[in-house]
């Protein structure tokens, strides 16, 4: 008799915990840079705050499933890129200079979706041209006025995409007068080979790509700003936030705490050394104090 009592108050007790369990949904887009941000952001809540996190990395389809995940309560928090949220999710145009657009994020998630952005990174993942270091320094290259004044002697390489978008090569010849005497057309996985194997001179990238540092490539500076930035930050509900204040001051420790280069360096690892994300996010939070 009292060991049946026992293992029902045991079972009472455990549904009480499980009840009572503080928790929140962790997801990421299906590529190496959101596997890592999906294991800093778990990381930090977990050391630094007694909610546990739930792991739903990779979601196909990216943007497009988790951002009705957030809206439903499927998902709590996520890392997203500033464009991202502007154009794809708020279908918005342009911002105008002058126009912060963080702030502007802020104001139309809140009133919308009720969710909040924190704090930019300080990484931007955003399109880019790169050479390798050698010859733009050999050159004096540094940025897309510099390139456009030497791209007649230069080979670049693309996808056919980027040829044909009219915010691709086209916006290059448009407001940087880009004229380069050769130009490839490149399959997409074959890029850095090319510019590695001296095929071609200048190639177009995401600016924190891994394989700029495996083949010593320089990013050049966008002076006119022309492709819009993508600047990474945590996305959380506001009801997630309310129901678990701590989590706030927790996620700012990572504020201004990811530069392009830290952010190259942490793909790279993971992409051509094979490290496990969990690994590479650990090792950074505790290089940088967030995490023991």
């Amino acid at each position: 008799m009292y060991k049946k009592i026992g293992f029902f108050l045991l079972i009472i007790t455990l549904l009480g915990c499980s009840k009572d369990e503080k928790k929140v949904v962790v997801a990421s887009k299906p590529h190496t840079e959101q596997y890592i941000l999906g294991e800093i952001i778990s990381q930090t809540i977990e050391n630094n705050t007694d909610i546990k996190v739930e792991k739903k990395f990779g979601i196909g389809g990216g943007t497009s499933n988790i951002h009705p995940a957030m809206e439903k309560g499927d998902v709590d928090i996520y890392p997203e890129y500033d464009s991202t949220g502007w154009s794809f999710v708020l279908k918005n145009p342009p911002l105008p200079d002058g126009k912060d657009l963080l702030s502007e994020l802020r104001k139309q998630y809140s009133y919308k979706y009720k969710i909040k952005w924190l704090n930019y990174y300080g990484f931007n993942n955003t399109y880019a041209l790169a050479m390798k270091k050698d010859l733009a320094e050999n050159l004096g290259i540094n940025s897309y006025s510099d390139l456009a004044k030497k791209s007649q002697d230069l080979k670049f390489g693309a996808e056919y995409d980027f040829y044909e978008r009219e915010d691709g090569f086209k916006n290059l010849e448009k407001n940087y007068g880009m004229d380069f005497g050769n130009k490839k057309e490149l399959d997409i996985g074959l890029k850095y080979l090319s510019i590695g194997e001296n095929q071609v001179d200048v190639i177009n990238v995401f600016s924190t790509d891994a394989l700029l540092k495996k083949y010593n490539l320089k990013v050049l500076n966008d002076d006119k700003n022309l492709f819009p930035p993508y600047y990474a930050a945590t996305v959380v509900r506001e009801e997630t936030l309310k129901k678990y204040p701590e989590l706030e001051p927790a996620l700012k420790k990572l504020d201004n705490n990811i530069n392009n280069n830290e952010m190259i360096e942490m793909n790279y690892l993971v992409e051509i050394e094979n490290k496990d994300p969990k690994d590479v996010a650990h090792e950074f939070l505790k290089n940088k104090g967030i995490i023991k």
